[in-house]
């Protein structure tokens, strides 16, 4: 079994993998509509 200290340490390390991806998609999807708006142009 993990320890308290390893799953405090994995969670953190989800928690921020999760809070990384939300703001990449946010990113992605603002470059993806920029493009389609020069494309439209």
């Amino acid at each position: 079994m993990a320890s308290g200290n390893d799953i405090k340490t994995a969670t953190e390390t989800y928690n921020g993998f999760v809070k990384v991806t939300a703001w990449s998609t946010g990113i992605i999807i603002l470059i993806v509509a920029f493009v389609v708006s020069l494309i439209a142009a």
